[in-house]
């Protein structure tokens, strides 16, 4: 399976808005381990491993 790089998500910006507001207000550190949590939850539901390879190496690279 190859990784979706294009928008997939219907209203993006108010994901993105859900996003910032489930992190006001939270320490730096309750934060990043929020986005961990998330991570990990997202990668739970995809399943695939070579997607989440790709997923990773996207991110790394800064894209």
């Amino acid at each position: 399976m190859i990784l979706n790089t294009k928008t997939n998500i219907a209203d993006s910006d108010g994901f993105y808005a859900d996003l910032l507001a489930a992190h006001r207000g939270l320490p730096e550190a309750e934060s990043h381990a929020m986005n961990a949590r998330l991570v990990l939850i997202l990668a739970n539901h995809i399943g695939d491993a070579e997607v989440l390879t790709q997923a990773l190496a996207l991110a790394k690279a800064g894209s």
